[in-house]
């Protein structure tokens, strides 16, 4: 029992213990060196019978047994010894102490076999004994000073912070699975990531470098066109992807029940054609509107965060205005983005008189038609400016005619005619290509969101370089119809400083798939806490005068902390994963580094076929193509302005009110100039 008298008792028992060995020590010292102590005068003849009577019990026979006697005797006394506890104190010196005695202690019978006289041999054993015994109670009360403490070796709480993951195999028609490589505690297991859900969109998150592409995207393009996924796929890299993509299509094309056809949209070294207004898609002005403002956000990408400002709703509804009269004017046939561009440089009498003929758009053009007869030109040019100054930097050849082709619909889940269509970009020119890589993705996302198709996948590398925020209503609302979304980020923050906070918000909240990199800030933080926590053991120390104790508990802690997930390193992976009511899955976070067959895919790359060409393109295609859109527009323009002009008065001028009266054409205020040449009619 733990009481002062007991610890009182036990401190006498070892003293004693202590003093017995002490005592054998001193006899069997007196006996083996008698004749150096008779030398001395150290004799006695009552002391010389009393030890003579212990030493016919044989303890004393031999040099060994009664020094082994004394040590034992010391040893118990240490055990029950229990000094004050210093964290100084260091293994490595009590041990050095402990050895230093022990050799001491055992070796001091060689120094009396040393040539020499007998009181100086006896001397030197004696002081070789006493002081290895020393040496001995020395290190000895030391290791009962020593903390004694069995913590864990775990630096980083490694151990700690795993957690069973799953190890089946989970796969369906729908599915992507990546192997992985996972510690359970002390142990290395096998796993699986099963998104058997990708309908409820899959984020891929990590910093440049970390393995988003190479261990994750790819395997989810493999596995999709091996299941006859049809795919539109954003790669931003042109043509890492859209060439892996071609491969694995003629690999897997015999898995499709109607074979899909390949395309690739090239804005740099045109491929194929593809309208993105194509007026088939465009069946109200709704449809122009978001066009319009998809076009004007890609181009001016902080306008994002001004929603509702009049100075950035007036040019999209401008640019609304003419995408519509363009879809109206016979059947859409000049409805192309170039067409558009064109016919915003006219000058504002010809664009007015032109535009004032279509009854649906009056409404939107109001506005600028005031501010234009009240001679408000400053308010004028800074509704209309910013269309006109974002759209002059597509007005090239390469870009009008890939965007006023038409080698294919973006209907691309077709059951009748599936699609694999790649989108290229170019890093270098992206402020450039974005606005037009954006209005294709949007006008996609519109078609594909449709019911009775084939399952899809959309995949976007690098998703914030883009502007498309319809896809937060397809990732809300197109699970039942079979649309797989994958969006690769690098971060939250990436994410928000292109979007705003809101729409990332809303982007990481509503996505059921997770699979994070390594990333850092808020991003890390955030993943850390939609992980949650687990059960971790605990120990802690508590240190007295006396005594040491060890306090050990279980308490819940982050699975995975904000700081490891700052430093994953490639190919490592944090993530969540969503199931299905038919495939329930119970351990859906996984830690873990992610398998590829390094080897493999590099014997694979190497037998990669390119992309054939589809057409030679030379740059007289090109000019060709953009001049025959600027007559289109020359054209039209005489064909809706001229035949209502009066014929010529005796002077051989025109009357300029009564043929903008018949015109309905806008007069500017008096005494103004008129508002200046626009687009030349003859070409």
């Amino acid at each position: 029992m733990n009481t002062g008298e007991d610890t009182q008792g036990l401190r006498k028992i070892m003293d004693l213990t202590r003093l017995i060995g002490m005592i054998i020590l001193v006899m069997h010292i007196y006996l083996t060196c008698y004749r150096a102590f008779e030398h001395w005068g150290f004799s006695a003849s009552l002391s010389d019978r009393l030890i003579g009577n212990v030493a016919k019990t044989g303890l004393f026979s031999g040099l060994h047994k009664p020094k082994l006697a004394a040590l034992l005797c010391l040893v118990i006394s240490l055990i029950g010894l229990r000094g004050k506890k210093d964290e100084k104190i260091q293994k490595n010196s009590i041990i050095a102490y402990l050895s230093c005695g022990l050799l001491l202690y055992f070796l001091s019978v060689l120094a009396l076999y040393l040539p020499g006289s007998i009181p100086l041999k006896a001397g030197l054993y004696i002081a070789l004994t006493a002081t290895g015994y020393l040496l001995i109670l020395k290190g000895g009360a030391w290791l009962s000073r020593l903390i004694r403490l069995n913590l864990s070796k775990d630096v980083f709480n490694s151990d700690n912070e795993t957690f069973p993951q799953e190890e089946r195999l989970l796969e369906n028609e729908h599915s992507f699975n990546l192997r992985t490589r996972y510690r359970l505690k002390d142990k290395v297991q096998e796993g699986w990531i099963n998104v058997v859900n990708p309908y409820r969109s899959t984020l891929v998150s990590g910093s440049a470098g970390a393995g988003k592409t190479y261990f994750v995207i790819r395997h989810i393009i493999d596995q999709h066109l091996k299941k006859g996924f049809a795919m539109f796929l954003y790669d931003f890299k042109y043509d890492d992807l859209s060439r892996m993509a071609y491969n694995k299509l003629l690999k897997y094309a015999g898995n499709y029940q109607v074979k899909p056809k390949f395309f690739v949209i090239d804005l740099e070294n045109p491929m194929h054609r593809c309208n993105p207004l194509d007026p088939q898609s465009m069946h109200d002005i709704t449809d122009a509107a978001e066009s319009s403002r998809t076009i004007m956000l890609g181009l001016n990408k902080e306008w994002l965060k001004k929603s509702g400002d009049f100075f950035v709703e007036s040019p999209i509804n401008f640019l609304t205005a003419l995408i519509w009269y363009l879809r109206k004017y016979k059947e859409g046939k000049y409805c192309t983005l170039p067409h558009v561009i064109e016919l915003m440089m006219l000058d504002y009498d010809t664009l007015f008189a032109l535009l004032q003929k279509q009854e649906e758009i009056k409404v939107l053009i109001n506005p600028f038609v005031s501010a234009y007869r009240n001679n408000a030109m400053a308010q004028l040019e800074g509704q209309i400016a910013s269309a006109k100054i974002g759209l002059a930097r597509l007005s090239s050849p390469q870009l009008y005619y890939v965007l006023s082709g038409n080698d294919f619909t973006l209907d691309i889940n077709d059951p009748k005619s599936p699609k694999i269509v790649c989108l290229g970009n170019n890093p270098q020119k992206i402020d450039t290509f974005g606005a037009v890589l954006s209005l294709y993705v949007s006008r996609m996302l519109k078609q594909v969101n449709k019911k009775g198709k084939l399952k899809c996948s959309l995949i976007f590398d690098e998703f914030p370089t883009l502007v498309a925020t319809g896809i937060v209503s397809t990732i809300s609302t197109a699970r039942s119809n079979l649309v797989s979304c994958t969006l690769g980020i690098q971060s939250v923050e990436q994410l928000k400083r292109e979007y705003g906070a809101e729409f990332s918000e809303i982007i990481a909240g509503i996505s059921g798939n997770i699979i994070s990199g390594q990333v850092t800030g808020d991003s890390a933080k955030k993943l850390s806490e939609t992980f949650g926590k687990i059960m971790q053991d605990r120990e802690s120390v508590n240190i007295n005068s006396s005594d040491t104790s060890v306090s050990k508990s279980m308490q819940l802690d982050y699975a995975v902390p904000a700081s490891k997930i700052s430093t994953l390193s490639s190919g490592e992976f944090v993530g969540i994963v969503a199931d299905s009511p038919d495939q329930k899955i119970k351990l859906k976070m996984f830690h873990g580094e992610l398998q590829n067959d390094h080897r493999a895919i590099a014997k694979e790359e190497a037998g990669y076929v390119p992309i054939p060409p589809v057409r030679k393109v030379g740059q007289e295609d090109l000019q060709e193509n953009y001049l025959k859109i600027k007559r289109d527009i020359v054209e039209m323009v005489k064909a809706e302005l001229m035949p209502v002009a009066k014929p010529k008065n005796k002077a051989g001028k025109c009357s300029s009110d009564k043929k903008r009266e018949n015109s309905k054409s806008i007069s500017p205020a008096k005494g103004r100039k008129s508002g200046g040449k626009g687009q030349s009619l003859s070409m």
